[in-house]
């Protein structure tokens, strides 16, 4: 959707980026600038800064940055046009309606109409008589008829088309049905098929009370695969969604029970749990962890206790560290999920378990005893050894502390002892901390750029490529000497030359040039680049010359590239050229 640049304007005046973000980050005064902890990922000292006199922010930790209506599409997990919306009802105003926003909003309401219509279908067809083998597998996993009415559970027939006949009754086409991931269609034969066929149903609902999305588990474990998922629509994106959300949000003040799946929610909402919710057939991303973090400080992970559940709460691990939560993981013996577990030994044993979660810290320390003979000396002291890397790497004194206690006190080994070798190896991950920091300033970085890995091509290029986004974005009324003597292609790094090509597109329109222009065409981590461009001072107290000065080097590096290009292209055919001489001498022989 096109909004009105002068809307926009407007809506960014009427929603001062300090105001905005201090409903979410305690922000203290810097001199001009505002500080305070960033909240899109886990830091101690602040690193997260509001430019007030730009109205952009940036965190120098982890890249983020923007405006005002960036930080909202982060920070409430909302697409470019939601987040307009968002702030305009903050500020009061009416967001502006034309036939593309139109056409956007009937498409969103149009997929919902028909998701509530295909839930209604999958719940009705659970009490069908084909649906005989649906109930049973409900009732051998003692699911009752109140839990199947909570989460609107349902059945789709196993049939091509049994949907997709009874919504073409309803008024839906085949492309409506196929953009919703309710049909496919084939490749060979050009027919369209229920997308979801012999499978129970679990309804995605939304915190609005919207069916988003479905979930398929086959109801035979020999069918593959086990659970199929919606794929990603214009009103659900897996990676930014969690089942049961729409419930667990109510009562998540205390904590969030991660599970693995939809059968391990129910089972625990059964169990007197609400605040259960599940990931959609992926691995937790952190999207979905910085969701949970609007609702709650800490989660219980419950995966499954087989490897591959507990390979997930492993990773699950630093990137809930990473949002700001609290992690403990539940450890479930003589049971393979939560629940089994509660099938076994009863809801009030599984209270018990959750009051029981260990911290993450215990939960490393026994995984990496899983594999070791603590029977013997040798096995004893290569534990110790992988504990001791594993407590160094926290920098809470107490949790050192308590952690060092435990291990002398169990395996009789002094505290000065673990404490010296602990402090060891602190000094020496310090030690790989500052040098890296000091090769990162003193060595230009061109191995690893996660926004610009292009750099590598040209570091000298590129820093000019840079620069002269900051001369732009600082004094748009030189885009006209740009344009007249550096094209687009002429740019180095396809990144760069995007930004550039939106520089130049809108200001040739007599657009304003704000961060707004590019939320639509860049990355989140992108826009951050492009804020910390902004606020740099490469631009320095003489903006047209310096621009002059890096559309020279520019071009002069872009003629290196390709003379160096055109060079190594020769030497190619020369040596193909020799190789088939001596084969034809060979072939002569």
């Amino acid at each position: 959707m096109r909004i009105p640049q002068n809307f926009v304007e407007e809506l960014k005046y009427r929603n001062k980026i300090d105001d905005v973000i201090s409903s979410y980050v305690n922000l203290k005064r810097t001199g001009s600038n505002k500080t305070g902890l960033c909240p899109f990922h886990s830091e101690k000292t602040p690193s997260f800064t509001v430019f007030t006199n730009t109205e952009t922010f940036h965190c120098f930790g982890c890249g983020a940055g923007g405006d005002v209506i960036t930080f909202i599409m982060r920070a409430e997990n909302l697409e470019y046009t939601a987040a307009l919306e968002f702030l305009a009802k903050r500020a009061g105003m009416e967001m502006p309606v034309d036939n593309e926003h139109k056409s956007e909003m009937l498409k969103r309401s149009r997929i919902l109409e028909m998701n509530k219509d295909a839930a209604k279908f999958f719940n009705q067809m659970l009490y069908s008589p084909e649906a005989e083998r649906a109930r049973a597998y409900l009732e051998k996993r003692k699911l009752s008829s109140a839990a199947v009415k909570r989460f609107g559970l349902g059945y789709a027939p196993d049939s091509f088309d049994a949907l997709r006949n009874h919504m073409k009754k309803l008024g839906y086409s085949d492309m409506e049905l196929k953009e919703a991931f309710l049909c496919g269609k084939s490749e060979r034969t050009g027919k369209f098929f229920d997308y979801f066929r012999g499978r129970l149903i679990f309804p995605i609902i939304d915190n609005f009370s919207n069916v988003i999305a479905f979930g398929g588990r086959a109801i035979n474990d020999e069918v593959k695969p086990k659970y199929l998922n919606t794929s990603d629509t214009p009103v659900f994106k897996k990676s930014r969604n969690l089942f049961a959300l729409n419930f667990a949000r109510s009562c998540a003040d205390e904590y969030i029970i991660l599970c693995e799946g939809y059968m391990d929610v129910i089972a625990v909402n059964m169990a007197g749990f609400s605040n259960a919710v599940a990931t959609l057939g992926t691995a937790l991303t952190s999207e979905q962890a910085r969701i949970m973090a609007k609702y709650t400080k800490k989660v219980v992970i419950s995966y499954d206790s087989d490897d591959a559940g507990q390979s997930a709460a492993k990773r699950a691990i630093p990137l809930l560290s990473e949002a700001g939560i609290e992690v403990s993981v539940l450890k479930m013996k003589d049971a393979k999920d939560p629940d089994e577990y509660i099938k076994k030994n009863g809801k009030e044993r599984f209270a018990a378990l959750l009051e029981g979660a260990v911290s993450d810290m215990e939960y490393k320390l026994l995984t990496a005893a899983k594999d070791i003979n603590l029977d013997n000396e040798d096995g004893r002291l290569k534990y110790l050894a992988a504990a001791a890397e594993i407590i160094a790497a926290s920098d809470d004194i107490m949790t050192r502390d308590i952690y060092i206690g435990r291990l002398s006190e169990k395996y009789g080994v002094s505290r000065t002892a673990l404490n010296a070798r602990i402090e060891e190896l602190r000094k020496r991950n310090r030690r790989q901390k500052q040098k890296k920091e000091i090769s990162d300033i003193i060595r230009p970085k061109y191995t690893k750029d996660d926004i610009n890995p292009e750099r590598r091509k040209s570091v000298k290029g590129t820093a000019a490529e840079e620069t002269l986004i900051a001369v732009l974005l600082k004094n748009p009324d030189f885009y006209k000497i740009a344009a007249e003597k550096l094209p687009p292609e002429k740019m180095l790094t396809s990144l760069n030359r995007r930004i550039y090509e939106t520089i130049i597109s809108v200001l040739e329109h007599g657009g304003s040039l704000d961060i707004s222009a590019f939320a639509e065409k860049l990355l989140p981590a992108e826009i951050g680049y492009l804020v910390s461009l902004q606020n740099s001072e490469k631009a320095g107290k003489n903006p047209e010359i310096v621009l002059k000065d890096c559309i020279g080097v520019i071009l002069e590096e872009d003629m290196l590239l390709k003379s160096a290009e055109t060079a190594e292209n020769s030497v190619e055919e020369w040596a193909a050229g020799l190789q088939n001489l001596i084969d034809k001498k060979v072939r002569g022989k």
